[in-house]
């Protein structure tokens, strides 16, 4: 399955709301990226935090499999949706 960005931010807004919902996961996430409650808020519609969302997610393939789990996604779907969204392009060295 490939994603549209519609469809990639939707799923990475499914794992920021995961995210929010995991008590001692959320305290981790602002700590790694900066941010406080209210730009999860604000920033929820910004293609660009979205993609940090994901890449935080996909550090852990613990986190990936939960998440998927909860979501009823395949266990590729947040790093394909990643891929969709600013700065996820895959880079080729040569």
């Amino acid at each position: 399955m490939s994603y549209s960005r519609e469809a990639a931010e939707t799923l990475a807004l499914d794992a920021l709301g995961w995210l929010v919902a995991q008590d001692e996961l959320l305290p981790v996430f602002l700590g790694a990226t900066g941010a406080g409650m209210d730009d999860l808020r604000a920033r929820a519609s910004d293609p660009e935090f979205l993609g940090a969302v994901l890449d935080f997610l996909c550090m852990d393939d613990a986190w990936v499999v939960a998440f998927c789990d909860q979501a009823g996604v395949g266990y590729d779907g947040p790093m394909m949706a990643r891929a969709c969204l600013p700065g996820g392009e895959m880079l080729y060295w040569t």
